[in-house]
C-alpha cells in the first residue's frame, strides 16, 4: 500500500546523490540501498518511500514517479515545490541546482553517502544482479509493492526492527 512520502526530502535526495552518479537506474538503486541502510541502523526509512519489484529490480515508487512526472511521461499526486531542481532526458538525471541538504539528516546523509560510494559506479547489469539476488525483491509479484516487512526480514537486525516498528 503507498503512503504519502516527504516530498521535499525526496527532490534533495535526488539532487544530492545526482552531483555523483546522473544514471536514472543509479540514482534509484543508491536510494534503495541508502534506504535499507538506514532502516537498518536507525528504524526508519528516509523519506517513507514504498517500494516495487519491477523487472530491473526494487524500484523505489514516489522518485520513480517524481523523475517520469519530470521527464514529462508520468503523473505525480503530490504538490510539488516550485523548485524540483533537475530535468530529465531519457534516462539521465540533470541536477541545475545542489541539493538543500537542510532537508537531509546527517544520518541520511551519511547511508546516501556509503550507497553511493559502493553502488553508483556499478553498471546496469551489476546493479540488476545484485537487486535480483535480494531477498525482499525475490519474495514479490514482479510489478507488486514489497511490503516493508518483507524488506526488513532481509536486513541482519530484522527481528529487533521488526518489534521497533510495531511499537511506534
Amino acid at each position: 500500500m503507498k503512503h504519502k512520502i516527504d516530498v521535499n526530502t525526496a527532490i534533495e535526495i535526488l539532487l544530492y546523490i545526482t552531483q555523483k552518479s546522473t544514471n536514472m537506474y543509479n540514482v534509484l538503486k543508491v536510494i534503495y540501498f541508502a534506504d535499507k541502510e538506514h532502516l537498518t541502523q536507525y528504524g526508519q526509512l528516509m523519506y517513507g518511500e514504498t517500494y516495487v519489484a519491477m523487472s530491473h529490480g526494487p524500484v523505489p515508487s514516489g522518485a520513480y514517479d517524481l523523475v517520469k512526472y519530470v521527464r514529462g511521461d508520468g503523473l505525480w499526486a503530490y504538490q510539488l515545490p516550485l523548485d524540483i531542481g533537475f530535468s530529465v532526458k531519457k534516462y539521465h538525471l540533470t541536477p541545475h541546482r545542489q541539493a538543500n541538504e537542510d532537508y537531509l539528516s546527517e544520518s541520511i546523509i551519511d547511508c546516501l553517502d556509503e550507497a553511493i560510494q559502493k553502488y553508483g559506479h556499478l553498471s546496469f547489469s551489476q546493479l540488476k544482479e545484485m537487486s535480483h539476488q535480494e531477498h525482499a525483491y525475490q519474495a514479490a509479484d514482479e510489478n507488486d509493492f514489497i511490503p516493508l516487512e518483507t524488506i526488513i526480514h532481509s536486513l541482519p537486525n530484522s527481528e529487533m526492527l521488526l518489534d521497533y516498528i510495531h511499537t511506534n
